[in-house]
């Protein structure tokens, strides 16, 4: 995964059609923030997610939900949006796409802070949630995901 600064927005604007073949190709495009001194939130909703299960070769299914606050950047929407797609073909765990998803955003655009949020559709009968955040999660923070 790449970075790319605003005066270099490839994407937004031009009705490009190619996804990238995998994360490692993709590029998330950021833009300077507005207002630097305010904090809010951006909440950003991938109900259509896909990846590969890694071992079986079978379609998984996610709502990613990404919620940050930025700091000096934001990430561009459309570039996140062929970012996500770029994993359709792509096997991995649900656990380790999440957690590359915060990675890779925290890279990218340096937020103040970072919160990802993998639904994945039963496989088997069990369905799996997994939460990554930036900064990590502090002790209190986990006592209560664990009673949610």
């Amino acid at each position: 995964m790449s970075r790319k600064k605003s005066s270099s927005l490839s994407l937004l604007g031009r009705s490009e059609s190619r996804l990238p073949k995998s994360p490692d190709q993709a590029t998330l495009e950021t833009f300077p923030n507005r207002t630097p001194g305010r904090n809010y939130r951006i909440h950003i909703s991938a109900p259509e997610f896909s990846s590969l299960c890694p071992v079986t070769g079978q379609p998984d299914t996610a709502i990613l939900e990404i919620t940050y606050v930025p700091d000096k950047r934001c990430v561009e929407t459309k570039s996140l949006k062929f970012y996500l797609a770029s994993y359709r073909n792509y096997p991995a765990f649900n656990e380790a796409i999440v957690n590359r998803v915060l990675d890779d955003l925290v890279k990218a655009c340096a937020p103040k802070m970072l919160h990802v949020v993998g639904e994945f559709g039963a496989r088997g009968g069990i369905q799996l949630t997994c939460e990554a955040r930036y900064p990590d999660w502090d002790d209190d923070d986990m006592g209560n995901a664990a009673k949610r």
